[in-house]
C-alpha cells in the first residue's frame, strides 16, 4: 500500500465521518495529493433536473480576439416547485461533473417546496462537459490559463442574469449555495456580486486556508484528532504503521511481501458504499485485532472497509486511478491560484512533513510551465483580518461547518455580524448539511438545517419587503 493511497483514504473517512448515507465527497485537494472519489457505480447519478447549455464567453476580463470565443457551459434546472417571481437557488459548481453535486445536495431539493424556488446547478468551467477547448482543454497552459475562480464567478453572474431575463423574472431574489470549493465560490460570489445574489450559504468553505491565516498543520492535525477521538489505540496503530511500512519497503524482499499482503488489481470499475460513521467503523476493525498482529495488517484490514466494504471484490486498486469525474483541473488551480500550504506536525498520526514555496513552485513549473501566485486569493477576495473587514463590507452569508471536517479549521467559525453567521456543529462532517434529510438524521443536524432555512427565509422576506416598498 503506497503511503499516499492510505493518506487519502483516511481523509475520505474523515470527510464523511458522520454521514448517514454514504455519498461521493468533493473537496479541495491538499498541495501535491490527488483526491480519491468514492463511487457506487461507474455511471452518473439519476437526478430530477433538466440539462441545458449556455453559450459562455471564454474570457470576461479582456478584449483580445480570443476573448469572444464561445463555449457551452452545462447547467441543470428543476422548476417543479417554482412560481414566477419566486426565489432562484443557485449551486456554484465545484471541481467536477455538476451531476454529482446535484445528487449530493438534496438539501436544496428538500427546501424548494417551502420557498417555491427554482433550482439551478451551474457546472464550473473546465470540469465535466463544460470544456472551452473540448478534448484539448487540458492541453497546455495556453488553454488552462482560462481556468480560475474569477472567470468561474463571472460565468455564474452572466448565466444567472441571462436566465432571469429569459424567464421574465428579473426581480426574483437569488441565493447561492456551495460546498467545499463551491462554498468558497458561493461566499466570494456574494462579496463580488452583491447586486446579483442576496445571500450565500457556504458549507465547509475553507476561505482562510491561505497564506498564514490558518496554521499549516491544522488540516492533518484535525484528521488525527478525529481518529484519536474515535479510539486512541486506532490512532496509535495508524501512526505506527508508517514506520512498519518504511522498514518493510527497505528490505530486499519488501516489495514481494507488500505484494502478497496488499493484493491489487487494475481498472476496478465499481466501489461498494461506506457504512455510517466510517471512522468509527474503521477503528473498530483495528481495535478488534489480536495484540500480536502487525500494525500494517490491521491498517490493511481497515482499508478494506473503503475498497471492499461488501467483500465482493477479490482484489482492488490502491492507486489514484483514472480521472473518471474530470477532477484533474484542480491540479492546475492548485498550481496557480489555490495555493494552500499544508504540513504534518509531529503530533499528528501522519509522517512529519514540511512545505516549501520554492519546491512547490518548482513542481508547478515542471508540470505546467507556470509559477504559482501564492498570495493572489487573499489579494482578490481577502481573508486576513476577515472579522473586521467583513463586518463593514459584507452581509448575508452563512458559514456552516462541522468540527469533524478537517477543512473546518480553514473556515469562518465565529459570527462576524448579525448577518454573517457561523453555524458550527461538533459532530458534523464535510458539508453534511447539504445531504438529503433522512429519518436517521441526528437532532443537531436537523437543527442546523432549520437555522439555515430560517436565515434564508429572513433574507428573502427582507428582499420582498424592500422591493414592494421601494
Amino acid at each position: 500500500m503506497a503511503p499516499s493511497s492510505f493518506f487519502h483514504l483516511l481523509l475520505i473517512f474523515t470527510m464523511s465521518a458522520t454521514t448517514i448515507e454514504s455519498m461521493p465527497t468533493f473537496f479541495p485537494r491538499a498541495t501535491y495529493h490527488s483526491s480519491l472519489l468514492k463511487q457506487a457505480k461507474d455511471s452518473k447519478p439519476k437526478i430530477p433536473y433538466k440539462t441545458h447549455y449556455f453559450p459562455q464567453l471564454l474570457d470576461h476580463f479582456t478584449f483580445q480576439p480570443q476573448s469572444s470565443k464561445i463555449f457551452y457551459q452545462k447547467y441543470l434546472i428543476n422548476n417543479q416547485y417554482w412560481r414566477k417571481g419566486g426565489p432562484i437557488f443557485v449551486y456554484t459548481g465545484n471541481e467536477g461533473e455538476i451531476e454529482w453535486f446535484a445528487a449530493n445536495t438534496g438539501f436544496m431539493l428538500d427546501i424548494a417546496p417551502k420557498f417555491h424556488a427554482l433550482l439551478v446547478f451551474i457546472e464550473h468551467r473546465f470540469y465535466g462537459e463544460s470544456m472551452p477547448f473540448g478534448k484539448h482543454s487540458y492541453k497546455s497552459a495556453k488553454t488552462l490559463g482560462y481556468l480560475n475562480s474569477q472567470q468561474a464567478l463571472a460565468d455564474f453572474a452572466v448565466l444567472i442574469r441571462s436566465l432571469k431575463q429569459n424567464l421574465s423574472s428579473e426581480a426574483s431574489p437569488v441565493v447561492v449555495f456551495g460546498g467545499s470549493y463551491g462554498g468558497m465560490l458561493a461566499a466570494w460570489f456574494r462579496l463580488k456580486y452583491p447586486h446579483i445574489a442576496i445571500g450565500a450559504l457556504a458549507s465547509s468553505a475553507p476561505i482562510l486556508q491561505f497564506d498564514n491565516i490558518t496554521p499549516w498543520s491544522s488540516f492533518y492535525d484535525a484528521v488525527s484528532q478525529d481518529y484519536k477521538d474515535a479510539s486512541l489505540n486506532c490512532y496509535e496503530v495508524i501512526k505506527g504503521s508508517w514506520a512498519e511500512l518504511d522498514a518493510l519497503s527497505a528490505q530486499k524482499q519488501g516489495l514481494a511481501e507488500l505484494s502478497r499482503t496488499f493484493r491489487t488489481c487494475k481498472n476496478l470499475k465499481s466501489m461498494d458504499p461506506l457504512p455510517a460513521y466510517p471512522v468509527q467503523a474503521m477503528c473498530k476493525i483495528i481495535d478488534e485485532f489480536s495484540p500480536g498482529a502487525t500494525k500494517l495488517s490491521r491498517v490493511f484490514a481497515a482499508a478494506s472497509l473503503y475498497y471492499n466494504y461488501l467483500q465482493t471484490e477479490k482484489c482492488f486498486d490502491l492507486g489514484n486511478g483514472e480521472d473518471s469525474h474530470g477532477l484533474n483541473g484542480w491540479d492546475w488551480q492548485a498550481c496557480t491560484e489555490m495555493v494552500m500550504p499544508m504540513t504534518c506536525s509531529s503530533e499528528s498520526m501522519f509522517p512529519p512533513s514540511s512545505f516549501s514555496y520554492q519546491e512547490f513552485a518548482d513542481n508547478c513549473m515542471k508540470n505546467y510551465g507556470v509559477a504559482p501566485r501564492p498570495h493572489w486569493i487573499t489579494t482578490e477576495f481577502g481573508g486576513s483580518r476577515i472579522e473586521q473587514v467583513l463586518k463593514k463590507s459584507g452581509s448575508n452569508i452563512i458559514f456552516s461547518n462541522g468540527m469533524q471536517d478537517p477543512w473546518s479549521r480553514g473556515s469562518v467559525l465565529k459570527n462576524i455580524s448579525a448577518s454573517i453567521v457561523a453555524l458550527v456543529t461538533e459532530k458534523g462532517a464535510h458539508h453534511v448539511d447539504f445531504r438529503s434529510a433522512t429519518k436517521e438524521d441526528p437532532d443537531w443536524l436537523i437543527n442546523q438545517r432549520r437555522q439555515e432555512v430560517e436565515i434564508i427565509q429572513k433574507w428573502i422576506d427582507e428582499y420582498y419587503k424592500d422591493i414592494n416598498h421601494g
